[in-house]
């Protein structure tokens, strides 16, 4: 074969791959892979990860939860990434002022004294306290509220700040009749064995943290408490990231599916 022919066959050998690479749809491409973006911003979540069903770790060493799932969801919506960090709860606004996490997003309630360290979301759920007792025990919410008992809670939560404000406070109930835990799992246990006269901590983890006890929930305090994402103050871009990201999520269908997932009660 000549250099001319030569020439010729691999000029149309050219032709043909170059038209039928321009005939492959984009369905023959690749789908890129699930879960972080490139080069797109990664917030870190901050987290009590002992606080089901808003926000908890598996047996696996996963975080799990309607707040984790809530807040991948959102960063998809918005266009950022996230990792999620477990923490210890009454440290978790000093990280999130102190730039080691970006926001806490762990069914956190909206107070004036947190409003005064840190902003924000709107609202995505309402929750009251809960009281429980050891089953065997005859205590009642009446003797609860009357501040006769030895109570358990979670340092840091509004479980302690009621109960600070309403019984210590008011000179009902002696402070050392208060005893702080570090997450109330330690507090169900403590209430199980009857070294504890009640607990006080918000509904929907309190049932699962009795699940299975011999305790039982004699009463709510209408607390009427509002969840929000805290975000550090000045953080305007992010925060108003997240309310919309939640906005939209509390109108999606997606909403419903996650509150069904988690047996969440309205």
């Amino acid at each position: 074969m000549n250099h001319k022919g030569l020439g010729l066959v691999l000029v149309l050998i050219m032709a043909v791959t170059v038209a039928f690479a321009g005939c492959m749809s984009s369905e023959d491409t690749p789908a890129p892979p699930q879960g972080d973006v490139p080069d797109k911003v990664t917030y870190i979540v901050g987290i009590d990860g002992e606080y089901p069903p808003y926000a908890f770790i598996d047996s696996a060493g996963n975080a799990q939860g309607f707040d984790v799932e809530s807040i991948k969801w959102i960063a998809k919506m918005q266009g950022f990434n996230v990792k999620i960090q477990p923490m210890a709860w009454d440290g978790i606004i000093p990280a999130l002022m102190n730039k080691k996490i970006d926001m806490v997003y762990s069914g956190m309630t909206i107070t004036p004294e947190r409003l005064e360290k840190v902003d924000f979301s709107i609202p995505y759920w309402v929750v009251n306290q809960s009281v429980a007792v050891n089953k065997d025990s005859k205590y009642t919410l009446d003797d609860f509220k009357a501040g006769t008992l030895k109570i358990g809670g979670q340092r840091g939560t509004t479980g302690q700040i009621w109960v600070e404000k309403n019984l210590i406070d008011t000179g009902l109930m002696p402070k050392e009749n208060l005893k702080l835990y570090d997450n109330f799992p330690l507090v169900a246990e403590d209430l199980k064995n009857n070294r504890l006269d009640a607990a006080i901590y918000d509904k929907p983890p309190m049932l699962e943290a009795i699940a299975g006890k011999p305790i039982v929930i004699v009463g709510e305090i209408n607390t009427g408490e509002e969840y929000g994402i805290a975000i550090r103050k000045g953080d305007t871009e992010l925060l108003n990231q997240i309310n919309e990201g939640l906005t939209a999520l509390m109108a999606d269908p997606y909403w419903e599916e996650l509150k069904t997932k988690f047996e969440m009660i309205d």
